[in-house]
């Protein structure tokens, strides 16, 4: 089968039905094609669902502006689409001095990526946010909040194709090359077609420099390595005393073992740091070790076999655990030279917050093509 459309979307996730809506609303035909049985199976569900505020990123990144720009895009669209959230607000605490030199830099971070609102506590007065908190200093960030993230990707979608996007799954993308108008894509599944599309968006998460090797005309130099930090994450058996996010000092790969809220109220802590070379999800019980270590320099009352395995994620990384991170990386023809290809590479945190800000550049390089 043969089939000719304008746009087509790979990935399913929540930044790829944040394009295919953005692109649906401008009037153009878009199809979303996924290879899993549904959407946002990946990294958009195995995260903290955490509405992120801007604050850690390098100034002028893409990071930094799509995060601060997503996050009122964000809150705007759960507002008219009936997506719940909470904007509870979130403590990051210093538990030494060290940390309270790394607690000022980030402060003033945060202030130079436009986010305006931190405050900056001293222990006392974080303790009377959270009094089972141990820590020195804390900057308070009153416009995080957490999202029901699946709720999110259904109300994308649902827009998406009122707007009369298609979406399709059990749809993997087995090949494609670069035509003169476009391309010409050879999907899998249980009915094998042949697509022609004017553009393609590949928003395939982990999988996106291996989707981007399969474009026959795409040179190899613009695909970065793929590389896979997995962080494991615990529930806490019982009630936490914490009514706002706690998170430490950030670390090198990630943001520390914080602990967040779901929309019932109910604790997890998480994620770790593993540098893994295969997609494997389970959670190893023994990582448990760690959590209460990192933890307890926070919350020193945390009580013993009270960590249960609850799920894990892997961030999409495109630099090894001995590099700077990477912001990310919207590659489109100003950098290879094929019209009509975006690839979105590394999209790991704060990509939720920033999907609706990332659907829009997307788009915008399309059509600056």
């Amino acid at each position: 089968m043969n089939v000719d459309i304008q746009s087509v979307v790979i990935g399913a996730g929540v930044v790829g039905l944040a394009v295919a809506r953005t692109l649906a609303m401008s009037g153009r035909e878009v199809l979303v094609v996924e290879a899993g049985a549904g959407i946002g199976a990946g990294v958009s569900s195995r995260n903290s669902e955490v509405i992120h505020a801007g604050i850690y990123y390098p100034s002028g990144s893409l990071k930094a502006r799509l995060c601060v720009e997503g996050k009122q895009r964000l809150y705007a669209f759960c507002d008219e689409h009936g997506v719940e959230y909470r904007r509870v607000g979130k403590l990051i605490v210093a538990t030494d001095e060290q940390q309270h030199s790394a607690l000022q830099r980030l402060l003033e971070q945060g202030r130079l990526n436009g986010v305006d609102n931190l405050q900056w506590l001293d222990g006392a007065q974080a303790r009377a946010l959270e009094p089972a908190l141990s820590c020195v200093a804390a900057l308070w960030s009153p416009s995080t909040g957490i999202v029901d993230s699946h709720a999110l990707m259904l109300a994308l979608q649902g827009d998406a194709e009122r707007f009369g996007a298609t979406l399709a799954l059990h749809t993997p993308l087995l090949s494609a090359r670069c035509r003169e108008q476009g391309f010409e894509l050879h999907m899998g599944g249980s009915q094998p077609m042949t697509l022609h599309c004017r553009e393609l968006i590949n928003c395939a998460g982990l999988s996106s420099p291996k989707v981007a090797r399969t474009i026959i005309g795409l040179p190899g130099s613009f695909i970065p390595e793929a590389h896979l930090c997995k962080g494991s994450y615990f529930s806490f058996s019982g009630r936490a005393p914490f009514r706002h996010l706690v998170y430490p000092a950030p670390e090198s790969a990630g943001l520390g073992v914080h602990m967040t809220l779901d929309l019932g109220g109910q604790a997890r802590f998480g994620p770790d740091v593993e540098w893994v070379e295969h997609i494997d999800y389970r959670v190893e019980p023994r990582r448990a070790e760690g959590f209460y270590q990192a933890i307890r320099r926070y919350w020193p009352d945390l009580p013993d076999n009270s960590l249960q395995p609850a799920y894990s994620g892997i961030r999409p990384k495109i630099t090894g655990p001995t590099e700077p991170a990477a912001d990310f990386l919207i590659s489109g023809c100003a950098e290879h030279g094929v019209p009509g290809l975006v690839n979105l590479f590394g999209i790991e945190s704060p990509g939720l917050t920033s999907c609706l800000a990332l659907a829009e550049h997307v788009v915008k390089r399309l059509n600056d093509r």
